[in-house]
């Protein structure tokens, strides 16, 4: 059984014929968080934290300091300081070929809990079928009827352009259209602790 026809089998028995599609091309179901791994294997946002992710911690609540994020692309890492304290580190995943995350010194500009993207996606029809799953806004237009479905990206924390940190699918290895997703509940303690000016540095 190939991929599609194992994701068509997947949603048939959750139930769901609404798909998120987050900042690359992984399905996702709406609902509890569902996972679809390149290998046809499905997973949570919280089973994936436990069971594949021995990397990320957090320990800053009740610490003091200024707070400030290190990205390393080539560790695929985040590192989260108060003052000069490390309290808290999260595996990411960054943009694959063709769409680089940016390196440089920027800070928070915006955040948004339920943000959703405005240039990925997917095109849905008049009767909420997906029609392309993938979708570019730039790219594809809508049949009658239809519309663009913004990509779902939890706990949005803006750095620079339309590139941010936020909730999503994490593999392993680059593989978003740019922005850096982390496990849901490293974004959530990311989120509740940055501010619109909180240093990102990326290197």
């Amino acid at each position: 059984m190939n991929l599609a026809s194992k994701f068509t089998k997947l949603a048939v028995l959750v139930g769901s014929t609404t798909l998120l599609i987050s900042c690359d091309s992984s399905p996702r179901m709406t609902g509890e968080i569902l996972y679809l791994n390149a290998h046809g294997g499905i997973y949570s946002d919280a089973n994936y934290a436990t069971a594949s992710d021995t990397v990320s911690y957090w320990n800053g609540d009740g610490v003091s300091g200024r707070s400030k994020i290190r990205i390393k692309l080539a560790e695929q890492k985040a590192y989260f300081y108060k003052g000069d304290k490390l309290v808290g580190v999260s595996t990411i995943s960054t943009g694959k070929d063709g769409y680089a995350t940016p390196r440089g010194s920027f800070s928070i500009s915006q955040k948004s809990p339920t943000h959703r993207s405005n240039l990925y996606g997917q095109i849905v029809d008049s009767y909420g079928n997906v029609v392309i799953p993938d979708a570019d806004s730039r790219e594809h237009q809508p049949p009658p009827g239809g519309r663009f479905v913004g990509a779902s990206m939890p706990y949005f924390m803006r750095f620079t352009g339309g590139v941010g940190m936020h909730s999503g699918y994490v593999p392993g290895y680059p593989a978003s259209h740019g922005c850096v997703r982390m496990p849901g509940h490293m974004a959530q303690n990311f989120y509740r602790n940055v501010s619109n000016g909180t240093p990102v540095i990326v290197e």
